[in-house]
């Protein structure tokens, strides 16, 4: 059959509502003769289908048209567009703020009070990097028409405070330190400050920020809270654990049942220290009362509130202790030691204990090196014993060596504790019996009650002079 507009009253084609593929049914079989390829193809182009012809198919249907009488045949098919992909912010953190939940240890237990785990970041730190949407790919209908993907959405930096975009806009940085945090409409920002509205219980865990952390309520036993800027504290703390390289501020004051430390780079600031463990690089500040506690600060400590009573424990400073009254009526041991600093005299116990402890060592060696040597004079010296006096030679050498650089260290230390020209003790009060004052080297015990005095070193001695 040579004439295709004959073989439109045989064959009929029908194309798809989305152009992407075309359908050849019979409409009649009597009378039709042999068909070719060509007659077919021709059929499909003068029906406006011209691409992506299926030619194994037109060639099965020129070969036995029989075998395709009752059927619908796909002779066409297009290629499909392929949608982009949007683009899209991705993290370094995760920002699902609501995934808190216990931290789960290396031996598999858990620690239910390590719960908050913080996006902390520092000044510069990358916080988040955008993908570039992805273009769609064109394809292609039977008709020939091409059919255009849909492209991707570019993704958006949605920019808060404190952060700040690189040229290309294509990271996102902390201009400062803080915590990273997602406000109203998503935006990013990075806050200087962590509040927690209620105590440091086991609903927020432990805390550990970059920046300043500000809790409105109590800190309890057994919690920890870690900040590289201030702790500001509106409420109590308990036997928990604050360290701070900033400043520790505690509005309801320390009752820590001798557990736990409070112990800031700057300053302690309370309003009371009871059974409490408080350390601070400059000074530490009270105004009402420091009672059985053991507190040092590198430069001063100050009581002298309304109340300023300091009772039992010690207190040391590098250069001054201020209180109303120190000591009770029942003589409760009470110490201040001025005119180091409080690390300085740890030091030097912890140097005069392994003095003593490595001189009763090198006397045990030398007893045993003056019997292997009586061996070895005598020819009884097996070669065990041989190599056991060796190793015992070189432990002489090194604990003589440890030894003499420890007393060294020792005098620099006692050097220090003679340079106590700046360091006093104030008692604007009273101060009672059973109060021991250390100013440098030199020690003073109260025994009796006195009003208004200051304590100073002068000319080997520590001195009680009345405040005019």
């Amino acid at each position: 059959m040579s004439n295709p507009v004959a073989l439109n009253t045989f064959i009929g084609v029908r194309l798809a509502a989305d152009s992407m593929s075309a359908v050849l049914t019979f409409k009649k079989t009597d009378g039709l003769g042999d068909i070719t390829v060509e007659e077919l193809r021709e059929l499909l182009h003068n029906d406006g289908i011209v691409f992506g012809l299926k030619e194994d198919t037109l060639a099965a249907i020129a070969a036995n048209p029989k075998a395709f009488y009752n059927s619908e045949t796909v002779v066409a098919a297009g290629i499909p567009a392929v949608d982009g992909q949007d683009g899209q912010i991705n993290f370094v953190y995760r920002m699902d703020s609501d995934s808190r939940k216990p931290a789960e240890l290396d031996d598999g237990t858990v620690d239910f009070k390590e719960i908050t785990q913080l996006n902390n970041v520092q000044r510069g730190q990358l916080i988040a990097e955008r993908l570039p949407a992805v273009e769609g790919m064109p394809g292609k209908a039977v008709t020939g028409e091409v059919i255009n993907g849909r492209s991707g959405k570019e993704a958006r930096f949605k920019v808060g405070k404190n952060v700040v975009l690189n040229p290309e806009q294509t990271a996102l940085y902390a201009a400062i330190d803080g915590m990273i945090t997602k406000t109203d409409r998503d935006k990013i920002n990075v806050f200087p400050v962590y509040e927690v509205n209620g105590d440091v219980d086991y609903n927020i865990g432990n805390i550990d920020f970059v920046g300043t952390v500000v809790i409105r309520g109590n800190v309890l036993t057994g919690f920890r809270v870690r900040a590289a800027g201030d702790i500001r504290v509106i409420g109590g703390v308990e036997g928990a654990e604050l360290e701070s390289d900033g400043s520790i501020e505690i509005t309801g004051g320390i009752v820590a049942g001798n557990k736990g430390l409070v112990k800031a780079g700057k300053n302690v600031k309370s309003s009371f220290i009871q059974d409490g463990n408080v350390v601070a690089g400059e000074d530490v500040l009270v105004s009402q009362s420091i009672m059985h506690s053991q507190v040092r600060a590198g430069r001063n400590v100050i009581c002298s509130g309304a109340k300023g009573l300091l009772v039992g424990g010690i207190v040391q400073a590098g250069e001054r202790v201020t209180a109303r009254t120190v000591g009770n009526t029942m003589s409760t041991a009470t110490t201040i030691e001025v005119g180091v600093l409080p690390e300085l005299r740890e030091e030097l116990a912890e140097l005069r204990q392994q003095t003593r402890s490595m001189m009763d060592n090198l006397d045990k060696t030398e007893k045993a090196l003056v019997l292997l040597d009586q061996m070895a004079a005598a020819g009884q010296l097996s070669p065990d014993k041989m190599a056991l006096r060796v190793k015992l030679n070189a432990t002489k050498r090194q604990t003589s060596q440890e030894m003499k650089d420890g007393r060294e260290r020792i005098l620099e230390i006692e050097k220090t504790l003679e340079d106590t020209d700046r360091a006093r003790v104030e008692v604007l009060n009273t101060v009672y019996g059973g109060t021991k004052v250390v100013i440098g080297r030199y020690t003073r015990f109260v025994k009796d009650a006195a009003q208004r005095v200051y304590f100073h070193y002068s000319e080997g001695d520590v001195l009680m002079s009345a405040i005019y």
